[in-house]
């Protein structure tokens, strides 16, 4: 292939990628219209406080993907 082909097949590229780009922000604008315009409503809010964790809760956990504390590691 020459270089001229090769800026071809990527402008056609390019063209095909922005046909997509704008199919799919006119089918997101068609299912949600107005998603974006209200703010979240406070009912479905949830605050997570600052302080720490009990360590209670923590309480014979394993470490994810290190296994159980009172083991050894395979």
């Amino acid at each position: 292939m020459s270089l001229q082909d090769d800026l071809t097949a990527v402008r056609r590229s390019l063209d095909e990628l922005v046909r997509s780009v704008e199919q799919l922000e006119k089918d997101v604008a068609r299912q949600a219209p107005a998603a974006g315009s209200r703010p979240p409503e406070k009912s479905r809010m949830v605050t997570i406080p600052d302080t720490p964790y009990d360590n209670a809760l923590w309480t014979d956990t394993d470490d994810e993907g290190l296994g159980a504390r009172d083991r050894r590691a395979p």
